[in-house]
């Protein structure tokens, strides 16, 4: 019998809501709880409880528990990197959740921390940072790279040979063109075209 590793999710707001049922799709861990410092312990975030706060990582850590960080990322990426560095500081493990209705090539790399939402696609020799949001219905074609800590909004698109910087936000239904370079921590608003 395969014994699957327990999860924490770190951060226990909408974003969280939808990892809840990727990582339930997934079926690769058994949540734990979820740490959030606004909410109280025992409070039920569909059908999962609040287990502590930021303050409880290093006793969780020892428990051998997976972590991933289910603070959304709308602009910013300050607060996601924040607890990025609490959990490296406390040596915890770090999960990547891919949605088995998501597409990932198998030559394509995803970095720890990274949630792969619902009917996404990841193509050929893409590769993927670290602490990343790729949402629902976004798409990264064929060796473009995505830096650490970006968030690729829902049914955005990102075409072959791209490279986004680090921090950087992509709006819903964002497109960049293919071979373009994206500077680190720029926004890109929703629905534009990037060429």
């Amino acid at each position: 019998m395969i014994v699957k590793p327990e999860i924490v999710l770190v951060g226990g707001g909408g974003h969280c809501h939808s990892v809840l049922d990727v990582i339930e799709q997934e079926n690769m861990f058994i949540i734990k709880g979820i740490i959030d410092n606004n909410l109280p312990i025992n409070h039920n975030i569909l059908d999962y409880k609040i287990i502590g706060a930021d303050k409880d990582i290093p006793h969780l850590a020892k428990d051998q528990v997976y972590f991933l960080i289910t603070v959304g990322q709308i602009k910013s990426y300050s607060v996601r990197l924040k607890l990025a560095k609490l959990l490296e500081k406390h040596e915890c493990k770090i999960a990547s959740v891919i949605s088995p209705r998501a597409y990932v090539s198998r030559h394509a790399r995803i970095g720890e921390g990274t949630v792969v939402m619902h009917n996404a696609f990841v193509n050929a020799n893409a590769q993927i940072g670290k602490h990343c949001i790729i949402n629902t219905n976004a798409g990264i074609e064929h060796d473009s790279i995505i830096g650490n800590f970006c968030h690729v909004s829902t049914g955005s698109i990102v075409n072959g040979d791209c490279t986004v910087g680090d921090g950087c936000f992509l709006g819903s239904h964002s497109t960049i063109s293919n071979g373009m370079k994206i500077i680190e921590n720029s926004v890109i608003g929703a629905g534009k075209f990037f060429k």
